[in-house]
């Protein structure tokens, strides 16, 4: 079961040279990627686990990369690291770096530095997991666990090169991750390549596991509901329809990218699979709707952190007036999470959560229903859905008078644009750096799996700065394996 991880990790072992050297270069690396490191080595097999910060761990510091809990220690240890642990003998190698509460687009909100890209320093990582995704690039850990709201695995995955997978949400446990947006949140892993995410997750049986102290964790009653609704193998390529969404061809599209998507499409083309147009016609509204829910959700969670509950308390006195903690929360969080919870707090208002926060519930609605409507799998959740055709915008291509043409995977670009330099970023309003996620957030709206990997393209120009494009293959709720094996088959065909 553990084949796959613990011959990558025999390599690594602390009595070989090539350790030694890794854990040197963990001390001198000009990345930034960890925030605190563990000073004991891995033992003999065992698999290197970097974690990313916003996920407690027993023995090192959990900060989420904000002053306002510096040094904290969690009381105990998330549930994905202690199932790694019993399941593949995971050795937790480090914490990562991150932007801070998990909020941004380049691992640059954090307390401790931004993340420095190994492909170009001066280019961005990513974010929000970006420690996590570097750490896996520069073979520092052989996994690493990051979180994904609207992203945050998949799109430093893209921009430094390796793979990132978000599961469906419910399938791993969130108990010990520091929250977001609750009903966003997942638990998603990274690696070189897609195999060890896989063995990680499916051949050691973690996807089996539930988890009482998470209620957004499935019930072992609905988790082998899913398992049996979902089939386990993948088909020959002959045999799989692969949608292309037409609504992710936006201008802001690079042009790089683009050729990048239609060769990875023509790639499959060619070895069997069928390649088909399809719509997805809310796909304009999900970031916009993302954007309000998210921050609603995180002003909400972060209202704890006060000083006195939890938190670093200012040195200043808060007692003056009718305040208590003003002065420590504004002291304790940076510039980008305090924007958010401003956000979060006016959509939720009484004047506003009418107009912003209901509506961009229905939204979410309708991007799960488009989802629905273009996957040939139905979704475990719930009975089939039989959709009208007058409810489908005139556009719409049929395959025949019963409806569109229905599909198993969607393939499109994780990101619009390959990874843009750290000074052009902060030169940037918050909002041009919120359409990073336009790509990654429709999956996260409606929990459907998804995995970023990069491709190999004949226009060598295509891999701008060394680093690869990226796509993502998307599928129905609880098609995870598929999902990943359909990955491993494109790495394969290079």
């Amino acid at each position: 079961m553990r084949a796959a991880l613990t011959r990558r990790a025999a390599q690594s072992s602390p009595a070989s040279p090539r350790c030694v050297q890794c854990l040197q270069r963990r001390r001198q690396s000009t990345y930034n990627h960890f925030i605190t490191q563990n000073q004991t080595p891995p033992e003999p097999g065992a698999i290197r686990l970097a974690v990313k910060d916003n996920i407690a761990t027993s023995n090192l510091p959990t900060s989420c990369a904000s002053s306002i809990l510096a040094a904290h220690s969690s009381p105990y240890e998330a549930t994905i690291v202690r199932q790694l642990r019993d399941h593949v003998n995971a050795h937790v190698v480090g914490k990562t770096n991150m932007d801070e509460f998990g909020m941004g687009s380049h691992s640059l909100n954090s307390a401790y530095g931004p993340v420095r890209n190994p492909a170009g320093q001066d280019l961005s990582t990513g974010g929000s997991s970006g420690g996590s995704a570097v750490a896996v690039q520069v073979d520092d850990a052989d996994i690493a666990l990051g979180t994904d709201t609207g992203g945050s695995v998949r799109l430093p995955a893209a921009w430094t090169g390796c793979v990132g997978y978000k599961p469906s949400y419910g399938m791993l446990s969130r108990h010990g991750v520091v929250p977001y947006a609750n009903s966003l949140d997942t638990v998603g892993l990274l690696a070189r390549a897609t195999t060890p995410i896989r063995a990680s997750i499916f051949d050691s049986g973690i996807y089996q596991l539930t988890d009482p102290k998470d209620p957004t964790c499935l019930s072992l009653k609905t988790r082998h509901r899913c398992i049996k609704a979902t089939p386990h193998t993948l088909p020959d390529l002959s045999d799989i329809t692969i949608g292309l969404p037409l609504e992710y061809n936006i201008a802001e599209l690079d042009p790089s990218i683009r050729t990048a998507w239609s060769q990875t499409a023509e790639l499959l083309a060619a070895n069997g699979a069928t390649v088909v147009p399809v719509s997805l016609p809310t796909t304009p509204e999900a970031l916009c709707a993302y954007y309000v829910l998210a921050p609603a959700e995180a002003s909400s969670n972060l209202a704890k952190y006060d000083g006195v509950r939890y938190g670093v308390r200012s040195t200043a006195s808060d007692a003056a007036g009718d305040t208590l903690y003003s002065e420590t929360r504004g002291v304790g969080f940076g510039d980008e999470v305090k924007r958010r919870i401003l956000l979060g707090t006016y959509t939720l208002s009484s004047e506003a959560i009418d107009n912003y926060f209901l509506q961009a519930q229905r939204v979410r609605r309708l991007v799960q229903r488009d989802f629905d409507r273009v996957f040939r799998l139905a979704s475990p959740l719930h009975e089939p859905v039989q959709f009208d055709l007058s409810d489908m915008p005139a556009t719409t291509r049929l395959q025949d008078k019963t409806g569109p043409t229905q599909v198993d995977f969607l393939l499109c670009p994780t990101a619009p644009t390959c990874p843009p330099r750290v000074e052009d970023v902060k030169t940037q309003g918050s909002v041009a750096s919120y359409t990073n996620d336009v790509f990654t957030v429709p999956a996260s709206l409606a929990g459907l799996p998804a995995v970023s990997i990069p491709v190999r393209s004949q226009d060598q120009g295509t891999a701008k700065h060394g680093v690869p494009a990226s796509m993502q293959i998307i599928g129905q709720y609880w098609d995870d394996r598929r999902v990943l094996a359909l990955a491993e088959l494109m790495e394969r065909l290079g």
